[in-house]
């Protein structure tokens, strides 16, 4: 991996339960342009807030949990970050984990999206896709904030080039 690399991030959670299946390193990217209103986190919209680290830090995090089950990349808006987000994303499979990600686009349009956006999306599992609609709010729903959010099979979805609803075992 690039030793140079690095992410603007608001944080890190080493164990999450909820932002995925089994236990999380969940990384929350700094700096989102849909700025959905009702968002969770608007503290990471500021595409100058938050704090610069280098990805081998955050791989060291990763690797600090052996019962680690996968990474989970949020937000902010992982897709803005798409070149340091695909070089932790790839890291992770390397070392047998799932990768998760949340975005505020749509499936469909990020396989028209930048050549880092598509390179990212090869290296997710699963993805929740579509901006945050607090009309559509819902705290039933597992793994995503409103009812228009799909959570997609990114693998079997870019196998068929069809969207497929990821299914939980």
């Amino acid at each position: 991996m690039n030793t140079e690399a690095t992410l603007r991030i608001a944080g890190t959670v080493q164990d999450s339960i909820v932002d995925g299946p089994g236990l999380r390193f969940t990384v929350f990217v700094q700096g989102c342009s849909h700025s959905c209103p009702g968002c969770q986190n608007p503290q990471t919209h500021d595409p100058n807030g938050g704090s610069t680290v280098f990805l081998d830090a955050l791989l060291s995090q990763l690797d600090g949990n052996p019962l680690t089950d996968g990474l989970s990349l949020s937000g902010g808006e992982p897709m803005e970050q798409a070149e340091g987000c695909v070089l932790l994303a790839r890291a992770a499979h390397q070392r047998g984990l799932d990768v998760w990600c949340w975005t505020g686009y749509l499936f469909e349009s990020l396989l028209l999206g930048t050549a880092a956006q598509q390179s990212l999306l090869q290296e997710i599992d699963v993805l929740v896709d579509g901006p945050f609609l607090l009309e559509q709010r819902s705290l039933a729903l597992p793994w995503r904030g409103s009812r228009n959010q799909r959570i997609i099979d990114v693998k079997k979805s870019l196998k068929i080039q069809k969207t497929v609803i990821y299914q939980s075992l």
